[in-house]
């Protein structure tokens, strides 16, 4: 079924359960590492193998950072809350139950409000808990990488106790034909606010944010909620709303022909922009939660929650309205500039003394094309905001130009020194010796005596022509304002 014929019968509701591993540099409750991409199965003791007689000890930092959490996202803070066991057995989980939060979160009572092309919506919070993450299954010898079709698996435990918040939205209602872009925008919203907070890395290709999307439809409004199915670990922005739109399309079609939405979780295929069933969900009771008998009770004082309530950013919607203001930027660039991951750096750049267009030209432009072609992140690139601010110092003081500075940059992502060493090493700067120009600019005349006569005839702008041979002559390197004067000067 057609999408826009699928919310003409249907009211839909979404559900987004997010998973946050904390950037802490130990696990949960032990001391393990955290650090990512170690050989499999070396960041593992007794406690988090789940060995008999091993005792977990809670993770101070990790705490504070799901209050931290909780009080960026407007929640309240429990003032008594404990830890269960939820029961359940998968080959990852070495102790068969996991050590989370079931009726008593920390935070909870929260929302988080996100803007869709400038429509807003609100996000209301459920909950925001603490848990332990699982390890990773390899599945080996199929096509897909799942365990269908695969002739063995590989287990890595070192990711088994990594420190988790799990934040859940209430129903979200009301947003109809939106509903895809509310869902990303809120996972983007969420991302921005978790890394101002600097308590995770929030990368989604590693794993370290997940997002399972819950979707169900019912005929209007004013009905009950219809029953959901959950698609497990989405693991990019453009998947949150892809498989939305999917499982609005999906379920539509089989409420028409009558067919009951069974209760499930559902695996999202990138490839395909499909999801297929995985298992029958289970309820609370399914996962016999009680009370974890290893762990005290956490009972924040007031006087903690308020210092950690001190320490929080400045949101990130307000800090964007802010710079946007003080830059001087339109909707649509500082909408580039945050989809392209620069709004840090250019800041960085402003700082060390760049003007702010300057600053987003290089690193929206140049410096994101450059990321783009080696696969890189933004921030992971060999040069400093002070170096790129150097650089564009260098432009206005007319030491290079544009096209120049391309090749400074080149250099210093190369490893070649600073921008001033690249362009004295390299031999970069403009000349603008009037002996070397007039030299040049006589053999452009030469050259191009039809050009030169059309100048003396007053086409004064087809002095561009004569321009462009002295640049290629120079290799770039001519001023070109004073050769523009040197072209006038002889033929005018």
């Amino acid at each position: 079924m057609g999408y826009e014929e699928a919310l003409r019968s249907f009211d839909p509701v979404l559900g987004l359960e997010v998973h946050v591993e904390l950037s802490t540099r130990s696990k949960m409750f032990c001391g393990c590492s955290t650090a990512f991409g170690a050989p499999p199965n070396t960041q593992t003791c007794p406690v988090c193998l789940g060995l008999p007689g091993a005792m977990p000890v809670v993770n101070r930092t990790a705490v504070e950072s799901a209050m931290r959490i909780g009080l960026a996202l407007g929640c309240s803070i429990a003032d008594w809350c404990r830890f269960a066991r939820k029961n359940y057995f998968y080959p990852d989980m070495p102790k068969n139950f996991q050590t989370s939060q079931y009726d008593e979160p920390i935070a909870f009572d929260g929302f988080l409000d996100v803007d869709v092309d400038g429509e807003p919506f609100r996000v209301e919070i459920e909950r925001a808990h603490m848990e332990e993450d699982t390890g990773k299954s390899l599945h080996v010898g199929g096509s897909t990488g799942r365990i269908h079709g695969a002739s063995h698996s590989l287990l890595d435990y070192n990711r088994s106790g990594v420190p988790l918040i799990e934040i859940v939205t209430k129903p979200i209602t009301g947003t109809g034909a939106r509903a895809p872009e509310v869902a990303r925008a809120y996972v983007e919203a969420l991302r921005d606010l978790l890394r101002a907070l600097d308590v995770s890395d929030v990368r989604m290709e590693q794993g370290s944010l997940r997002c399972d999307v819950n979707v169900s439809l019912r005929t209007d409004p004013t009905q009950p909620l219809g029953t959901r199915t959950e698609t497990k670990n989405v693991n990019s922005f453009r998947s949150v709303e892809r498989s939305v739109r999917y499982e609005i399309t999906r379920q539509a079609a089989l409420l028409s022909e009558g067919t009951a939405i069974t209760q499930e979780t559902r695996h999202w295929h990138e490839d395909t922009g499909t999801t297929s069933p995985g298992r029958s969900k289970e309820t609370a009771e399914d996962y016999r939660y009680f009370p974890e008998p290893d762990l005290v009770p956490i009972a924040p004082s007031r006087e903690w929650v308020e210092q950690l309530r001190a320490t929080l950013p400045e949101p990130p919607a307000e800090r964007r309205r802010r710079l946007r203001e003080e830059w001087g930027y339109s909707e649509l660039e500082m909408r580039d500039v945050v989809s392209s991951g620069a709004l840090d750096l250019i800041e960085q750049t402003v700082a060390a003394g760049c003007a702010p267009q300057p600053a987003r030209k290089w690193w929206v432009g140049e410096l994101a094309r450059r990321a783009n072609e080696s696969g890189t992140e933004l921030d992971a690139l060999a040069i400093t905001p002070a170096q790129v601010a150097e650089v564009q110092q260098l432009v206005e003081a007319g030491t290079v130009n544009d096209k120049l500075a391309r090749q400074v940059i080149e250099g210093v992502l190369a490893g070649e020194g600073s921008p001033a060493e690249v362009v004295e090493g390299r031999g970069l700067a403009v000349v603008s010796d009037d002996g070397a120009l007039g030299a040049a600019v006589d053999k452009a005349i030469a050259a191009n005596p039809d050009v030169a006569e059309k100048i003396r005839g007053g086409k004064v702008q087809a002095a561009g022509a004569l321009i462009g041979a002295v640049m290629k002559e120079m290799r770039g390197q001519a001023d070109a304002g004073r050769v523009r004067e040197l072209i006038l000067e002889k033929l005018g």
